[in-house]
């Protein structure tokens, strides 16, 4: 409940940090503009997130007959998570990753890279998928997708505000003027980065606690995560 309540407040000071660099770019019209901006951007992501993001890692869709194990496997957690059965996919890549899409639980995908499949055990793997299905049950699939469009959509008022900052534009209620404009191309994105990260881990936090209860072992995730740093921290040497 703590975690509900903090992801809300979090995701309400980025709207807010979004709508204050608008107005102070270009008063109220600037501020109406942001809204839309925002509105349409979120409209856009709701309903075509997932298909962009699997296009992008090049996932292809798996069943019961071409990934039998992992497929079943999926079925499982499902099950014991109460979830509709989720569309499935690989990502044929050696780095070891995975990861939950979807604006609902009826609507969600779940992916794995063909390393993390090859180079962890059933237990461990079991664990990831559990942690990623947690994300549709708690629904941070779309908190995340919303928060990830207000911070890109901060980014184009920040380049906008650096733009009317150097030649003299902005908000002429605004007491500092172009270099107003400028702070908030400097400092909009930061705000934002960091809270994107905040919510981003506290979500990550429920969905460690929601996973461990799907798969029934808590220690097969901090398993497969010494694993998966392991391997990154190996791919880098």
């Amino acid at each position: 409940m703590f975690n509900t309540l903090r992801t809300f407040v979090l995701l309400a000071g980025m709207t807010s940090i979004f709508l204050a660099a608008g107005y102070l770019v270009a008063g109220q019209g600037g501020l109406l503009i942001a809204f839309v901006i925002a509105l349409a951007m979120n409209v856009f992501s709701y309903w075509n997130a997932d298909k962009i993001v699997l296009r992008m890692y090049n996932a292809r869709q798996v069943d019961a007959a071409s990934a039998p194990q992992f497929y079943r496997l999926v079925q499982q957690l499902a099950e014991n998570a109460q979830l509709p059965m989720p569309k499935v996919y690989v990502i044929d890549t050696d780095l070891p990753n995975a990861f939950a899409t979807g604006r609902n639980p009826e609507n969600a995908a779940v992916a794995a890279t063909a390393g993390l499949l090859r180079r962890l055990s059933h237990e461990e793997i079991a664990a990831v998928m559990a942690h990623e299905l947690a994300h549709v049950k708690n629904r941070d699939t779309l908190t995340m997708t919303v928060t990830a469009t207000i911070a890109g959509a901060i980014s184009m008022i920040a380049n906008f505000a650096m733009f009317a900052g150097m030649f003299g534009g902005g908000n002429r209620d605004n007491p500092l003027g172009g270099f107003g404009a400028i702070l908030v191309a400097l400092l909009a994105p930061i705000a934002a980065m960091l809270v994107q990260m905040a919510i981003s881990r506290t979500r990550e936090y429920a969905a460690d606690k929601a996973g461990a209860e799907i798969c029934g072992q808590p220690m097969w995730l901090a398993s497969a995560l010494r694993k998966i740093e392991r391997m990154a921290h190996e791919s880098t040497y």
